[in-house]
Parts: structure tokens; C-alpha cells; sequence
């Protein structure tokens, strides 16, 4: 059984009575129905669709499980630490994560089915509306695909082969099996490829808070990165990248500012502040804390130690700071921790996609096709804002792929849970079937490490409830 499976009567009623972002500066509350209305009524007009879909934005999923996605997939890849006690969250430091894992239960899966469900009923009365305007059915239906392939995408990644819903039905979606993994990405393939087809370049918000043609091909590039689908992989950052719309910021400092062009997009927060910051989390988990006192997550000395010497990330993004006698690689990504008096909002929301991703992507599947001039280029686009000095033009494959790698743990830590996919997604050195998770950190954690450990285990709870789903190998 799914949680949160609810009627199509009180979906509707929770999506218009719901808050939405306006201008990405603050909240508009859309006030209640006297009484309940179906989905119908919801995607009746223009502005009622709209008010529902952006219901999406501000959910469950993306306003509790927001910075877990980030952190539990850290503290598994060793690239994260997490210093406040807690069973469940040591059990991702030490790959050993037990079936009853609350984390895993009510965060890593009850939020993203609760999304689907809320995306499958949208699409529903999206698609049977025969009042909305042809270019707010596009934007609409493209966005509520684009939100559910990202949810896909992290239940894929994380779980292996998972139930699938893509129908409005929550009796049946309550005793679905799991689907075979290869079926979910290409259902993820398919719903990033027609939100390709109906989306514009245009934002329909300001400071790109609401997802455009690009956020489709930027989360497009990833999946068949994901997937080994090179060519296509280099095709959809090849958009990205060439669309005009973007470009790295030299100020590393700024580049998670609400107004960074490097920013594909992001989503609004309340009082500007990243969820990274403000503890808005339902974890309380954040980056830093009140001077004097431990944050709840910081950089392992393992990760911070294979920054580079002179690498600007290392100086502009990690703080490393004295507290109680104990240092601590302190996450600076994000600079407004809160705000100074008198001020009543900050510029900083929460970057979903950037840039600096796409330059990777397509130099990981530009390596891969044998191109090894154009993926030294674009791994030297990132590396020149760091202030590094440029790969060696005579590397082989084999190294710059690897070269690639720590690129890309460079750039992209902390973030979303890119290192342990990364791992978990690239063969291992030795090859024997067995993946870079088992090289780096089967060596960091030989005892309690074991290969089927690049899945987190189906909620205990889950299984009980419908008997239909199996369990993980390992657990």
C-alpha cells in the first residue's frame, strides 16, 4: 500500500487550498471551496489548473524530503557526515540500513509516492479539461511529467525496481508489484521527452522557479547519462548549454543566488533562504549553524582532502572551522544562513539544476564516444572557474574518465546525492560486475560494506501492507 493514497475529491480540495508561489517572492494562499470540488472543477479555467499544479511546487515531498535527498545519499557515499546522534541516520554512514529504517519508511519513500500520486491526479484533470487554453495545458502537463520523472528518478536510483503508478487510480496503485527498473527509466524517459515536446524556453515565473524546455533536457541529459545512451546524453546538454540562457558565473560566491545565470532551476523558498540554511527540513539537517555550535552535516575529511590545492571551491565553498577542539569542513555553498535585521527576504532558493552539471554531463559522454578533445574542453570550462590548471591533453580514456569523476565530486558535492549515484552507476576499476561503490567505498568501509549495499532496502512497513513487493537483495 502507497501512503497518502487519498480520493480525487480531496486531492482537488488540498491543490486549490493549497499555497503557491506568485512571483517567487512570496506566498498567496488560494482560499478553501466552501465545499469540496472535484478534478473537474479544479482544471476548469486557466487560473484554477494553474493554482492546483503549482500546489506541486510546495508539497510534502518537496518541502520535507528536499534536503534528506541530498544528505542520506551523502552520508552513504562518505562524502557527508552526519554529527548529530541518530540510528537511523548512522545506518546510512555505515551501509548498513536496516528494513525498518524510518528514514527510508516515511522520507525516502512515503514523500515521493505521495508526489506521484498528487502528479497522476493533475495529469488526469489535465488531460480530460476541455476549457483550458491549448498553451496552459502544455506548460501544465509538462511540468507535472518533468516532476514526475525527478520523482521516478530518485525512487529508481535509490530502490531498484519499484511499483510504478502512472494512472489515477489509488485502489490499484495500493497493490501494485514493483516494476522492473529498465521499465521505470524508460517511463522517465518517455515523460522527459514529451515535456520536451510541449514546453517552451520561456519561464512562466520569474527567477526560473517553475520548470521550462531546458529543465527537460537538463534532467533529460542526466537520465541517459544514467543510462549509457552517450550520444543522446552529449545531444540533450548540447541544448542546454547552447540555448543562450545560461552561463557559469565567475563569482563562485554568487552562484547559488536567486538570480545566477547558471541556475537551470530552483525552487522558491519563503523567506529566500535555501532549506540547506534554515532547518525547513523535516530532519532539522542543515549545512551550518549558530557560531560556536556544530552543524548537523559537514563535509568528511575524505571528500575535503581530494580537493585539489588552489581549487576556488575549497576556499569559497567549505569552511574548514575549530568548534569545542574539533575541526569541521563546514558547507558554504549557500551564503545567507539567516537574515539581518530588518531585512525580510533573501536571494537564495533551492538550485534543483545547474549548469555546471550539463558541462559534465556532456564531457563524461563525449569521453565515452572516444571525443577526448571536446571532454577535455568542457571538464576545463569548470575547472578554469575554479582556478585549476587544465588537463593534460594527452590523457587516455580510461584517466580521463576518471578525471571526469573527480570532477564531477568536486563541483557537485553536497548536492542532491550526485557522488553516491556516481558510484553506484560507474563499473568498477576491476570490472567482475561490480561498481565504483565497491572500489571507493567498499575500501573506506570493508566491514560493513557488501555490493548490494547500492540499494536501499523496500520499507519493512511497505511489504507488510502489500505483500505483493519483494525485498532488496542483502537485506
Amino acid at each position: 500500500m502507497f501512503p497518502f493514497t487519498i480520493n480525487k475529491k480531496v486531492i482537488a480540495l488540498v491543490l486549490l487550498a493549497g499555497t503557491t508561489f506568485s512571483s517567487c517572492r512570496k506566498l498567496v494562499e488560494i482560499g478553501p471551496p466552501t465545499t469540496q470540488v472535484g478534478l473537474d472543477q479544479a482544471f476548469a479555467s486557466d487560473a484554477t489548473a494553474t493554482s492546483a499544479v503549482l500546489g506541486i511546487y510546495n508539497a510534502s515531498f518537496t518541502r520535507d524530503a528536499l534536503f534528506p535527498l541530498s544528505e542520506m545519499p551523502g552520508l552513504s557515499a562518505n562524502e557527508l557526515q552526519n554529527n548529530v546522534s541518530s540510528p537511523a541516520f548512522d545506518e546510512f554512514k555505515t551501509n548498513s540500513i536496516s528494513i525498518t529504517n524510518s528514514v527510508i519508511q516515511y522520507v525516502l519513500w512515503a514523500y515521493p509516492y505521495s508526489t506521484l500520486s498528487q502528479a497522476n491526479a493533475m495529469l488526469d484533470g489535465i488531460s480530460r479539461s476541455t476549457t483550458l487554453s491549448s498553451s496552459v495545458k502544455n506548460q501544465l502537463t509538462g511540468e507535472i511529467k518533468v516532476w514526475r520523472a525527478f520523482t521516478l528518478f530518485y525512487l529508481v536510483n535509490m530502490f531498484g525496481d519499484v511499483p510504478l503508478p502512472v494512472t489515477d487510480d489509488p485502489i490499484k496503485n495500493a497493490t501494485l508489484a514493483r516494476t522492473p527498473a529498465t521499465e521505470v527509466w524508460a517511463q522517465i524517459l518517455k515523460d522527459l521527452t514529451e515535456a520536451q515536446g510541449v514546453l517552451t524556453d520561456a519561464y512562466p515565473a520569474a527567477l526560473r522557479t517553475r520548470i521550462n524546455r531546458q529543465t527537460a533536457n537538463a534532467l533529460l541529459a542526466r537520465v541517459y547519462l544514467y543510462q549509457k545512451q552517450w550520444a543522446n546524453a552529449e545531444a540533450a546538454a548540447n541544448a542546454v548549454i547552447n540555448s543562450g540562457l545560461y552561463s557559469l558565473n565567475k563569482n563562485l560566491n554568487t552562484t547559488f543566488s536567486n538570480s545566477s545565470n547558471e541556475v537551470i532551476w530552483q525552487l522558491a523558498t519563503l523567506n529566500g533562504i535555501s532549506i540547506y540554511m534554515n532547518n525547513r527540513d523535516a530532519n532539522g539537517g542543515s549545512y551550518t549553524a549558530t557560531p560556536g555550535s556544530v552543524p548537523a552535516v559537514t563535509l568528511t575529511d575524505t571528500l575535503y582532502n581530494s580537493l585539489e590545492p588552489g581549487d576556488l571551491r575549497k576556499a569559497n565553498w567549505v569552511a574548514a572551522t575549530d568548534i569545542g577542539g574539533k575541526n569541521y569542513k563546514v558547507i558554504t555553498k549557500y551564503k545567507i544562513t539567516s537574515l539581518p535585521a530588518g531585512a525580510s527576504t533573501g536571494n537564495e532558493f533551492n538550485v534543483m539544476l545547474r549548469l555546471a552539471e550539463q558541462y559534465l554531463v556532456r564531457a563524461e559522454a563525449r569521453a565515452q564516444q572516444g571525443n577526448l578533445a571536446g571532454a577535455i574542453a568542457d571538464v576545463d570550462s569548470i575547472r578554469s572557474r575554479a582556478g585549476l590548471p587544465m588537463l593534460d591533453n594527452s590523457l587516455t580514456q580510461p584517466n580521463l574518465l576518471l578525471a571526469v569523476e573527480q570532477e564531477r565530486k568536486a563541483e557537485l558535492f553536497g548536492e542532491w546525492g550526485n557522488r553516491w549515484f556516481d558510484l553506484k552507476r560507474t563499473p568498477s576499476i576491476s570490472g567482475g560486475g561490480k561498481t565504483r561503490a565497491d572500489d571507493v567505498i567498499g575500501g573506506m568501509r570493508p566491514t560493513t560494506w557488501a555490493s548490494t549495499d547500492i540499494l536501499y532496502p523496500i520499507p519493512d512497513a511497505q511489504r507488510i501492507a502489500n505483500p505483493v513487493l519483494t525485498q532488496n537483495q542483502g537485506y
